[in-house]
């Protein structure tokens, strides 16, 4: 039976179809690394095939190894101000694989990149991370990405208007099935959203989070970098290394009242033409499944 679902928080429509789940669902497995390692110009010893990076984690001068997490410009970027961070010196190592310690460095290094673009002026910041190459990753070498815009997006500002016309907290209007609860850890919490766009989505959002990624403090940054590091675990333990697209929903800055949460967005089927038509999308895995999965796999 399929059911017909809406996300006040992304304003999208979905149908739940349940029946195709049953469709096999698989992904290509990682190509050997080593002569891609000798070419890659994030690994290290290649510093000088990037531009001039503008922050890094670790010891060593710039643009010189022995950096832990390392940022610079796009050499091709969408907009002005758009950012490389790439993720661990180890070419395969991917967020999954990053301990602890590592997956807080890069978090940290996300929120300080978009931190600084808007004190210089943008409009808007946001980081993203694109894992593989169905998802949009050009250079297999795990890396996120940030931007700064100098104006507001719609999408964005279409967001913050749901929200505030809600007159309540979306984020935790969302999470608030427990059915759809995937972890609790510390002050994070990690759900399927009951109006999931496709299988396995995430979502992770912070008890005292405010409007803004780039506002949040240390604690507040290590405690959901752990969690998306776990949940990520939890999907490879169902899918393998499957593809997807990790996101940061935040608001511009002077924008009340909002709460900023991450998302992760597998990309295990693509959108056909019956999307195409009715701009509905079509889930074949029922979150409640999804969530209950993810609670049972090893994290």
């Amino acid at each position: 039976m399929s059911q017909l679902r809406h996300d006040p928080l992304s304003g999208a429509d979905v149908i739940v179809a349940a029946g195709r789940a049953a469709r096999p669902v698989t992904s290509a497995p990682m190509a050997p690394v080593g002569a891609a390692i000798a070419t890659c110009p994030f690994c290290p010893g290649h510093e000088s095939e990037t531009p001039p990076e503008v922050a890094r984690t670790g010891s060593g001068a710039a643009d010189t190894p022995a950096w832990r997490v390392r940022a610079f410009p796009n050499l091709y970027p969408i907009v002005d101000a758009h950012e490389v961070v790439v993720l661990s010196p180890d070419h395969s190592r991917s967020f999954a694989d990053l301990d602890d310690d590592a997956a807080v460095e890069v978090m940290t290094m996300l929120r300080d990149r978009i931190r600084v673009h808007l004190g210089a002026g943008c409009a808007y910041g946001f980081a993203i991370l694109n894992h593989l190459r169905a998802a949009g990753a050009s250079i297999a070498h795990p890396h996120a990405q940030v931007f700064g815009l100098e104006v507001v997006p719609t999408g964005v500002e279409a967001a913050v208007a749901r929200v505030r016309d809600a007159g309540h907290d979306l984020v935790a209007a969302d999470a608030a099935f427990e059915s759809l609860v995937v972890a609790r850890e510390h002050s994070v919490t990690t759900w399927c959203p009951h109006a999931s766009t496709s299988p396995y989505l995430m979502r992770l959002a912070h008890d005292d989070a405010g409007p803004r990624f780039d506002a949040a403090t240390d604690t507040m940054i290590a405690e959901v970098a752990r969690a998306v590091r776990g949940a990520l675990v939890r999907f490879r333990a169902i899918i393998g290394d499957a593809p997807y697209n990790l996101v940061t929903h935040t608001a511009p800055p002077g924008t009340e009242p909002f709460r900023w949460y991450v998302e992760i967005i597998p990309r295990l089927s693509v959108a056909a033409g019956f999307e195409q038509v009715t701009g509905i999308l079509v889930n074949s895995m029922p979150p409640e499944a999804a969530a209950r999965d993810l609670r049972e796999a090893a994290s």
